[in-house]
């Protein structure tokens, strides 16, 4: 055994004595209180997962080694007992996990260099290449979702533009070119973390993005960048989740393969940037908890963080290097006008240009504004814009002591230039959640068609007042949102504002309505009331026009449901979280799902609308459903059922038993599930439904399977599947597919099994169903194993398991156990 080998095998058996350490410390939990432990926690774990890890006998991913330590944390706090402080800490843990993981990775490359040196002997001397043990995959899936192959690279290049007058600061940008140097003495498992911090309006932002221009050679696996919202006073900052979701599709994973937990996701994402030198730009953080997840881990990355406080947090336990960044000095000012206006026009108003400077206190931000103003206005003297910077009162006054009043004060020069439709149509932006506006969504807003929209937000944009962050897709800076919505609030009667929301949520409502029938058109419909006079609603041809829109508007709808339930839009509340339950189900954004389903049901209950509370009830206990939340789906579950019954609903008590016969199966009770798929296919004939008839009919024939009666099985499934083409669910034709190829399986006819899998495979790609074609991959390995060809079955059960990692979900394990060689379950 090499010595490179040899301390991997140390390395993981250290490990290994950490976590039996931690768990003897906590109490010395069995095995099966830490899975139950574990599994209360959202984070389950198998019994058979934690002694494999805890014998060292494979390396445990990160996803374990969090869930396991919080299980013994919580396990040690009920049986008070104290443990000591680093092993409750997760940095403690990340850090020796990195030490393990770049052993291992160091023992991998010492494998492969002797598997090749001792192929090129074999080839010379005309013998067979001895066999080597294969590469392991890239951490992540393939971006295509095909096969077992590694992350394609994609290199993000997210920088917004930098900003073209930028002066001064030269101790800054050397401070920040000295830390590339610094970062390659970095320790394993830890990143070098640059703090730029600074009062508003001070130019951190625009210091930040300049300089990553700068050095973006530096980093060739690409450059990320968010803005954080910390401090948005109109909306709530980016959550952490949200934002490693989308630094994962950045960085290649696709969306339906991105976890659906915050700890899982930031997993993956130090997973897939190890080894490579990428730059993170985490712009306008409120504290240090927004920050943390999104630390890569890795020596070679480098991260710059802006913020308006001190997260004091992050210097002392992240080691972040802090750079306090103040007002711009007098000749740096001077400098700034100048490039902006040209030398001669500062030399040839000296006194005016002085009392700008002096009164703009040094803040970049409203020097560009000043210097935007007398840009577009070349005949205006900069005397009569000193005189109006240094004569207003009240709000449009600076004042030295508030830099936040500064700022207001030039955002009023702007907007009083405006003309009077852009100047209303800023003032309502002040009512736009965020995080970005629409042109249809403006449109609304302001009542206006969409093509004066669209001009108006050129306007906005050529007078700094907006920017336009992506194609069509416009952001406010925090302050000029806060700006607005003051204004909106003084100049817009209540009547006036309310009239606003209402088109602007009519137009996410209705346009979302739209979208959600094309991904699922067998939905049973609702009947949201005509869209208001003036409301923008885009017009969508197909389910790849559909999915785009939830995509693009994803982030912005959910603001959108919880202020249409703050502001007492209750009915278009719900009717709006009904649409959007489609799309984040196939997503696998289930945490999501549960958030807008609990607002769902507020709205619903406030204005006593039964049907929505029905949906609301039955809708959050799919997401209960998919967490693995028995407990919660059964509740949420006969609550909807009694609504549905009170009123006389036929259809929806049907769907509600359907449901209820799943989470029966789930817990293996097959003949109660079978007697609630039978209940929902009378409530369906009764109601002359033949949808929901064809969707009992699978429901049944797929509960017979996991009776053993597979004659029957077949047959109920065959009559599905002919009313589902009758009716054209292509969706449920999916689900009687794999039903048909599983009781094939168990009837030893493997052939006509691996056919039905098939054609359910093709389904589920075409509706954007990754739990679902999980299920299948897993059933098709099945009946491959079962024919005799190991091959394909192994690679139909990795490709289910790329699937169901990235979501957290329990049925990993089960493949895991069918990949390391044991026996198919019965069922």
């Amino acid at each position: 055994m090499s010595e490179v080998g040899g301390n991997a095998q140390q390395a993981s058996a250290w490990f290994a004595d950490e976590l039996r350490r931690l768990r003897q410390l906590s109490g010395a939990p069995s095995l099966n209180t830490l899975v139950a432990i574990s599994t209360a926690q959202g984070q389950p774990l198998a019994r058979s997962t934690i002694s494999d890890k805890l014998n060292a006998k494979s390396l445990p991913d990160w996803p374990f080694v969090v869930a396991f330590v919080k299980a013994c944390v919580a396990h040690a706090g009920r049986a008070g007992v104290r443990l000591p402080a680093e092993l409750t800490e997760m940095r403690h843990w990340d850090a020796r996990h990195w030490r393990l993981l770049r052993i291992a990775d160091a023992a991998h490359t010492e494998d492969r260099l002797r598997a090749s040196a001792h192929a090129q002997i074999g080839r010379r001397s005309g013998g067979a290449p001895p066999a080597s043990r294969p590469e392991p995959p890239v951490p992540g899936p393939s971006p295509t979702g095909q096969g077992a192959g590694t992350l394609d690279r994609v290199t993000p290049r997210q920088l917004p533009a930098a900003v073209p007058h930028f002066v001064g600061r030269r101790a800054a940008l050397a401070a920040l070119d000295a830390l590339l140097a610094h970062r390659r003495h970095r320790a394993p498992g830890t990143t070098m973390v640059c703090l730029i911090s600074g009062t508003a309006g001070v130019g951190k932002t625009s210091l930040a993005v300049g300089w990553a221009h700068q050095a973006a050679d530096r980093f060739p696996d690409g450059q990320l960048y968010v803005n954080l919202r910390g401090f948005d006073a109109t909306g709530p900052a980016a959550s952490p989740a949200e934002v490693l979701r989308e630094f994962l599709e950045a960085l290649g994973v696709p969306a339906q393969r991105v976890p659906a937990g915050q700890d899982a996701r930031s997993g993956l994402y130090r997973s897939v940037l190890t080894g490579r030198r990428v730059l993170v730009l985490l712009d306008n953080a409120s504290d240090v908890d927004q920050v943390r997840p999104l630390l890569p881990g890795s020596p070679e990355c480098l991260v710059v963080v802006t913020s308006r406080g001190h997260l004091a947090g992050l210097v002392t336990i992240e080691g972040a290097i802090p750079l306090l960044l103040d007002p711009l000095p007098r000749r740096e000012a001077h400098e700034l006008l100048s490039r902006r206006l040209g030398t001669d026009r500062l030399e040839n108003e000296p006194e005016a240009t002085n009392r700008i400077v002096d009164a703009a206190a040094g803040l970049p931000l409203a020097l560009a504004i000043v210097a935007g103003r007398a840009a577009v206005q070349p005949a205006l003297g900069l005397g009569r814009l000193a005189d109006e910077l240094t004569g207003s009162d009240g709000l449009d006054r600076f004042s030295h002591e508030d830099a936040a009043t500064d700022v207001r004060t030039v955002f009023s020069w702007s907007y009083r230039n405006l003309d009077a439709t852009s100047a209303r149509a800023f003032r309502l932006l002040g009512l736009h959640p965020g995080p970005d506006v629409s042109v249809p969504a403006l449109a609304s807003l302001v009542g206006a068609p969409v093509a004066e929209a669209g001009r108006t937000l050129a306007a906005l944009v050529r007078a700094n007042l907006l920017s336009e962050h992506l194609p069509q897709r416009y952001v406010l800076h925090d302050l000029l949102r806060a700006y607005a919505a003051e204004l909106v609030a003084e100049h817009e009667p209540e009547q006036a504002r309310r009239q606003a929301l209402g088109r602007l949520i009519d137009s996410y409502l209705h346009t979302g309505y739209a979208a959600d029938l094309l991904l699922y058109d067998q939905r049973d419909p609702i009947s949201p009331a005509p869209a208001r006079p003036g409301t923008a609603i885009t017009a969508l041809i197909d389910r790849a026009a559909a999915w785009r829109w939830f995509t693009g508007e994803h982030r912005v709808l959910l603001t959108v449901i919880g202020l249409a339930t703050d502001a007492r839009f209750d009915t278009p509340a719900w009717q709006l979280a009904w649409v959007v339950n489609t799309y984040l189900d196939r997503l696998g954004a289930w945490q999501e799902q549960l958030m807008v389903q609990e607002w769902a049901l507020l709205a619903a209950s406030r204005v006593a609308d039964r049907d929505g509370q029905a949906r609301a009830h039955r809708n959050r206990a799919v997401a209960c459903l998919r967490l693995g939340d028995h407990h919660q789906a059964r509740v949420h579950l006969r609550r909807s059922l009694r609504l549905y019954a009170g009123l006389g609903d036929a259809i929806g008590s049907a769907r509600a038993h359907l449901n209820l016969g799943i989470l029966a199966e789930r817990l293996g009770r097959y003949e109660q599930a079978l007697q609630h798929a039978q209940q929902a296919l009378d409530l369906f004939t009764a109601a002359e439904n033949p949808n929901g008839r064809a969707n009992a009919l699978n429901n049944i024939g797929w509960y017979h399977s996991q009776l053993g009666n597979h004659r029957q099985a077949i047959d109920y499934c065959t009559r599905a599947l002919v009313l589902q083409r009758q009716v054209g669910n292509r969706y449920w034709q999916a689900h009687t597919w794999d039903s048909l190829g599983y009781a094939h399986h168990r009837l030893e006819q493997q052939a006509e099994a691996i056919r039905c899998y098939r054609n359910a495979l093709a389904l589920w790609r075409e509706a954007a169903e990754r739990y679902y074609e999980a299920t299948t991959l897993t059933h098709l390995g099945d009946s491959h194993r079962a024919a005799g060809a190991p091959g394909p079955a192994r690679r139909a059960w990795r490709r289910a398991l790329k699937i169901l990692e990235p979501l957290g979900h329990p049925d990993a394990e089960q493949l895991r156990d069918r990949l390391r060689g044991g026996a198919l379950p019965v069922s």
